[in-house]
C-alpha cells in the first residue's frame, strides 16, 4: 500500500520542482497509484519504480494515457502513420494491429474496433502491466532486467522501446525507487 501525502511530497520535491501538477495531472497519479496498490503483489519494489519511471516519461510525465505524437492532429496521425489508425496509444503506446487485436482478447475489449480503449486509464494500465511482465512488447520481460540479483533499470528501457531515453529513464526509476522507499506502508 503506499501512503499517497508520503508519495507526494517526494514527488513534488524531487520530479516536479519547478512547476505544480495541475488537477488532472494529481487525480491520474492518484489513479495510477490505486492500480498500483491492486496490483502490488505481481512485482516488486524496484519493478513497479520502473513502471512509475516509464508512465512518468512515455505520458510526457502527466500520468495521463496519450496518444502517440500527441502534439499533432489526426490528420497528420493518419497521413503519417503506416499503422493508421493502430498508432500508440496508452501509458505506453502500443502500436500495429496485431498487438491491438492480442490487446483485445487478453482485456476482452474490442480494442481493434476501437482503439480508442486503450486511452481508459484501466485498461492502459493492464497494457503496461502485461507487457512488463510477459514481455508483450518487445519479447524482454522486466524480470530479465529487474530481479532478486540485478536491478539493471538502463537495461529494463529494452522491454519497452530499445535503448531510446534508457540512461534518462533509469535516472527516474532510482528517484522513483527512493519514493516508493518512503511511501510504501
Amino acid at each position: 500500500m503506499i501512503d499517497k501525502k508520503i508519495f507526494f511530497t517526494e514527488y513534488k520535491v524531487t520530479l516536479d520542482p519547478n512547476r505544480s501538477l495541475d488537477a488532472k495531472e494529481i487525480s491520474a497519479i492518484d489513479d495510477f497509484i490505486d492500480f498500483v496498490d491492486a496490483e502490488y503483489r505481481k512485482l516488486s519494489l524496484q519493478q513497479w519504480a520502473y513502471v512509475f519511471a516509464t508512465t512518468f516519461h512515455e505520458t510526457a510525465f502527466t500520468f495521463l494515457p496519450i496518444r502517440e505524437a500527441y502534439w499533432l492532429s489526426e490528420t497528420w496521425r493518419e497521413r503519417n502513420f503506416r499503422y493508421y489508425p493502430y498508432y500508440g496509444r496508452g501509458f505506453v503506446q502500443i502500436t500495429w494491429k496485431e498487438n491491438y487485436l492480442k490487446y483485445s482478447k487478453i482485456l476482452n475489449e474490442d480494442l481493434v474496433k476501437f482503439p480508442d480503449l486503450a486511452m481508459i486509464p484501466k485498461y492502459a494500465f493492464k497494457i503496461l502491466v502485461h507487457g512488463f511482465i510477459n514481455g508483450k512488447f518487445t519479447g524482454k520481460k522486466i524480470t530479465d532486467y529487474i530481479n532478486s540479483k540485478a536491478t539493471d533499470y538502463k537495461g529494463a528501457r529494452k522491454c519497452i522501446n530499445g535503448t531510446d531515453k534508457d540512461t534518462q529513464i533509469a535516472s527516474y526509476a532510482s528517484t522513483f525507487e527512493d519514493i516508493l522507499r518512503k511511501s510504501v506502508i
